[in-house]
């Protein structure tokens, strides 16, 4: 199981599939399956029966998980997709910074 380089909070770039361009957060990290949850990105359709958290049932809309090799970190500055390096702070910190512009990832 390989470490993912996005976490839950950051802002990423759908750059392959159906939603390829879009932006969205991250809303949960699945590191066993190697997936990502993303607000607003690769919306499906859910037939449910009436139940006693959902009174109507029908038809929903929600998110699904998308592979995390489809989705790169949105530079901090100009808002591309730009890849994820690591490198220590002059105190000692590891940081996360973004390759295209330099720029540290604030968490």
């Amino acid at each position: 199981m390989a470490k993912l380089s996005v976490k839950k909070g950051d802002k990423v770039v759908v750059i392959a599939g159906k939603d390829k361009s879009k932006t969205g957060e991250v809303l949960r990290v699945f590191p066993k399956e190697q997936r990502v949850l993303v607000s607003g990105v690769n919306i499906v359709k859910r037939h449910t029966k009436p139940s006693m958290q959902n009174q109507d049932g029908g038809i929903l809309e929600k998110e699904a998980p998308i592979h995390v090799s489809n989705v790169l970190l949105a530079d901090p500055k100009t808002g591309e997709p730009t890849r994820i390096g690591y490198k220590f702070l002059e105190d000692g910190t590891k940081v996360r910074y973004a390759k295209k512009s330099g720029e540290v990832i604030d968490k």
